[in-house]
């Protein structure tokens, strides 16, 4: 299994470790990456905001082929906070490690998994005191999950390995209008009396728009739905 630094590979278009970066000052964290593995290889290619002397010990020292941040992370399809990690031999191998450079073994990883096996994780860390950090880590959730999808979503675009049909789903104009009426914050219930459909009905164009977007949630449904100009942001 290779580790590729994509930030240093020539052609990079965008500057996925900026808005990795201006991510982390806005939620109030101090490191994000983003890492996205592939199914049939286990190659792990991603971005990260993390100091220079850390991104070369990890690099180094292989760390990817332990780190739980990605191996258990990568299993999940809700958002993983790293408390819940087993402390084995595994998480020690890099967490003390990560210690001497001033990382903190807190943080959280958002999976995202879509239509066609690519798979991606968006990670965050703070040092804080725990119940600071699990305060904020509940008010940045929706955020976090938007802008995976989003950073994930990009990413692939700029390296071609994303199929047509994830590029640009094709959704009725009722799944529209439903996705539409969620980004703005309402609830089923709410989508249901102002389109005068039952709330099982909005669910069931919910479902069918998730499939068709290969999100895992509504939230990344909504974010990618975004991020593709199918829906706008209110």
């Amino acid at each position: 299994m290779d580790l590729i630094d994509l930030s240093k590979l020539p052609g990079t278009t965008e500057n996925f470790e900026g808005f990795i970066d201006q991510l982390c000052r806005r939620l109030g964290v101090e490191y994000g990456s983003y890492a996205s593995m592939d199914p049939a290889t286990g190659t792990v290619r991603g971005y990260a905001t993390y100091r220079a002397e850390w991104k070369e010990h990890y690099t180094s020292h292989r760390m990817h082929h332990v780190d739980p941040t990605i191996h258990r992370s990568i299993l999940s399809l809700a958002p993983v906070d790293w408390s819940r990690f087993e402390r084995n031999s595994n998480f020690h191998a890099v967490f003390r490690s990560a210690h001497d450079f001033g990382i903190s073994n807190q943080g959280v990883t958002v999976p995202i998994r879509g239509a066609f096996g690519e798979r991606g994780l968006l990670s965050v860390t703070a040092r804080m005191p725990p119940a600071e950090w699990r305060k904020l880590s509940r008010q940045i959730m929706v955020d976090l999950q938007k802008a995976a999808v989003h950073l994930h979503d990009a990413v692939l675009r700029i390296g071609g390995e994303v199929p047509g049909p994830l590029l640009r789903p094709i959704l009725s104009s009722r799944e529209r209008e439903v996705l539409q009426w969620i980004a703005a914050g309402k609830s089923q219930q709410d989508v249901g009396d102002i389109l005068s459909i039952s709330p099982r009905t909005v669910e069931v164009h919910l479902r069918s728009a998730r499939e068709k977007l290969g999100a895992l949630t509504t939230v990344q449904a909504v974010g990618r739905a975004i991020g593709l100009g199918l829906i706008y942001p209110l």
